[in-house]
């Protein structure tokens, strides 16, 4: 007799069992032993992933993510097309669909393949220790990729796969956006619109030892604030022919946003300032060049920041407060403030986002697990599901847990992966099997 492989005892041992265990279906059942059992394959795969430097800007090396990703994928059912993005600069994206029955639920799935790690940083290589592993992306966001297939392959395994309805997109360029953002995300957007729910596999967050869910995350947008003054001999500063200067014009701006913008939910961060008789800004925005000397009045100042908002409403409330103290010209002097192209926007805890966790919830209840609270969205950055959020009911956080992202102590913890992708498998496949 032939050895069966491992689906095929899945599907032997479904024929079989007599009932379920506690409130797990035995599809259910046999998906958890299945991932639990296939873990050493997560484990290879992310070693491999990881492996293969993925910086945003190494275009090539992010395609072949892609095709690594490919090739797990066409094996379940999946239509797989990869989107190039050389007009915006970066790689592309990889998207992934499986038709299921019409009128089931449409799932969004959503990850990335590129991480900060470019070919020239230091950190290139998986390393495994134990129950951990050090990487370059082996929590963000190889590691939530890996969740992601692991779960998938469950479902295939035990049938719960056939009649999904799914959306996988993996972009090439989440770490750092490719330009235009309107072509670098449309495929995105216009998924979600088409899409019933959205499900991010960036990584989970633990808060005081605790698993838990993100049912909001808050924008990221940068600003710039340009105070021009009358140059001058420093012995007429703060006459009435001369004024108080350019940088005494900005520390105004500034002190008034710190005092007068504070709210619940909302940052606001000044990350440069130059000022003096010049001041320029590079290319990048990120270096500045000023001269002056202690006898000049300056005639520019400039400082640059980020905003990051829980809504779109906060986000128009507050850049108008902003708009108000910055017209409020100080003697002598002007000021402008501008917000760059491309910003990421909220995604804002809604009634379908919290009905999702609630979902969530009764799957960690029928596997014995403690049940997961809404992180605080301070807790946690903005990421590609916000470009979805207006449009579908979200969740955030089923990828693996990691700790030390975005640097060279980047560490995935391991036994997360098979933990997460239990819950995912479950989760998409309830809601996969429910209609619109």
């Amino acid at each position: 007799m032939k050895s069966l492989t491992f689906a095929a005892l899945i599907a032997l041992q479904l024929a079989l069992a007599p009932a379920a265990q506690a409130e797990l279906s035995m599809a259910e059942s046999a998906m958890a032993k299945m991932i639990e059992a296939e873990q050493p394959r997560s484990i290879a795969l992310l070693e491999k992933l990881v492996n293969q430097n993925s910086g945003s800007l190494n275009l090539e090396g992010v395609e072949k993510v892609g095709a690594m990703m490919r090739a797990e994928l066409e094996p379940l059912g999946f239509t797989v097309t990869w989107k190039p993005m050389r007009e915006t600069g970066r790689a592309g994206h990889l998207i992934a669909t499986h038709k299921g029955k019409r009128d089931g639920k449409r799932l969004l799935l959503i990850a990335h393949l590129d991480t900060v790690f470019e070919p020239d940083s230091p950190f290139q290589r998986f390393e495994r220790r134990g129950d951990v592993a050090k990487g370059p992306g082996a929590g963000d966001d190889k590691g939530g990729m890996v969740v992601a297939l692991a779960a998938l392959r469950a479902m295939h395994a035990t049938g719960t796969l056939k009649d999904a309805n799914i959306e996988f997109h993996m972009t090439g360029d989440e770490e750092d956006a490719g330009d235009p953002i309107e072509i670098a995300r449309a495929d995105l957007i216009a998924a979600g619109k088409r899409s019933d729910v959205a499900l991010c596999f960036e990584g989970l967050i633990r808060d005081a030892g605790a698993d838990m869910s993100s049912i909001a995350r808050r924008s990221s947008e940068s600003w710039t604030v340009t105070a021009t003054g009358k140059a001058g001999h420093s012995s007429g500063i703060f006459s009435a022919n001369t004024g108080d200067g350019a940088i005494y014009e900005l520390a105004r701006i500034i002190h008034r946003f710190r005092t007068e913008l504070p709210e619940p939910n909302l940052t606001f961060n000044v990350g440069l300032v130059a000022g003096g008789e010049q001041a320029i800004l590079d290319e990048g925005k990120i270096r500045a060049n000023a001269t002056g000397k202690t006898n000049i009045i300056a005639a520019t100042a400039v400082a640059r920041g980020d905003l990051r908002t829980l809504s779109g409403e906060q986000a128009t409330r507050v850049k108008d407060k902003m708009a108000a103290i910055i017209a409020d010209h100080a003697p002598g002097t002007s000021a402008t403030l501008d917000f760059d192209p491309g910003g990421y926007p909220a995604m804002a805890p809604t009634d379908g986002n919290r009905a999702l966790l609630v979902r969530l919830n009764a799957v960690n209840r029928d596997l014995d697990l403690p049940e997961m609270a809404a992180l605080d969205p301070l807790k946690r950055g903005a990421a590609d599901i916000s470009f979805v959020a207006p449009f579908v009911d979200s969740l955030a956080g089923l990828g693996a847990y990691s700790t030390g992202d975005h640097g060279p102590e980047e560490t995935v913890d391991l036994p997360s992966i098979a933990r997460q992708a239990t819950r995912a498998a479950i989760l998409m496949s309830r809601l996969s099997a429910e209609k619109r």
